[in-house]
């Protein structure tokens, strides 16, 4: 086809698709590196209980994980604590968040929302380090526990956010109402078709993460960007003023 049928294209940056990138040769041999994120500070955290679990389940999925703990993050800009990339609470997450191939983030339902300690952990995570994405192409589950009835609020909106930080977010999810009946005095879960959804969600995670961290970054690669120079890209993605 003539060039000049696409006149707006940068001809030096558009490329045909690479299937070899996307389906490499070499394997990644190390586990699958899992971050899970959870919102509530409570002494007895529900979120935090169903992220333990998560991990368990990861790590008999053969997953490598951590679980940041929330307490002593400081609000994102409060300039009152300090707040800044080389807070101890912020440079330990953005650290995990590179380090991570996928994440697991849970969150308890709050006023129809996810909760403030849920939303600062992510505002902490930038969309750029420099010229670097550190969630870009990444994966992730969603899950969140409720108080009251089943409900899809939080988990609809942590979708929203991992979209915005260019996440692959697998199909699957957990919610888990009335969460103080489904838990033990072991703060184990107990037996049920929602512990089962659990495991689903984990399998799954996995599996993507398999599949996608191989060619993460060719995934996410986009004409546009390859348009910019790195300098240009980091000058964009830090926009102080917006």
């Amino acid at each position: 086809m003539d060039d000049e049928t696409f006149p707006a294209l940068d001809e030096a940056s558009f490329r045909a698709i690479e299937e070899d990138r996307l389906l490499p040769a070499e394997r990644l041999e190390h586990p699958p590196r899992i971050l899970l994120l959870y919102g509530s500070l409570r002494e007895r955290s529900f979120s935090r209980l169903a992220t333990e679990e998560a991990a368990r389940i990861l790590q008999r999925l053969g997953a490598e994980t951590r679980t940041y703990n929330p307490a002593g993050l400081p609000l994102p800009d409060d300039p009152s604590s300090a707040a800044g990339p080389d807070h101890p609470k912020v440079a330990e997450l953005r650290e995990l968040v590179t380090w991570s191939e996928g994440m697991v983030w849970c969150s308890p339902e709050r006023h129809g929302a996810m909760t403030g300690v849920m939303k600062s952990q992510i505002d902490w995570v930038p969309l750029s380090l420099g010229a670097v994405r550190p969630t870009q192409g990444k994966t992730l589950a969603v899950m969140q526990v409720s108080g009251g009835s089943q409900s899809f609020n939080a988990v609809n909106q942590l979708r929203v956010l991992g979209r915005w930080m260019r996440m692959i977010t697998i199909p699957n999810q957990s919610s888990i109402p009335k969460a103080f009946l489904e838990f033990g005095e072991d703060d184990r879960m107990k037996p049920s078709a929602l512990y089962d959804r659990i495991v689903d969600v984990m399998e799954e995670l996995v599996k993507f993460t398999l599949l996608t961290r191989p060619c993460a970054d060719y995934l996410v690669d986009r004409y546009s960007e390859r348009k910019e120079n790195a300098e240009q890209l980091s000058a964009r993605v830090n926009q102080r003023s917006i």
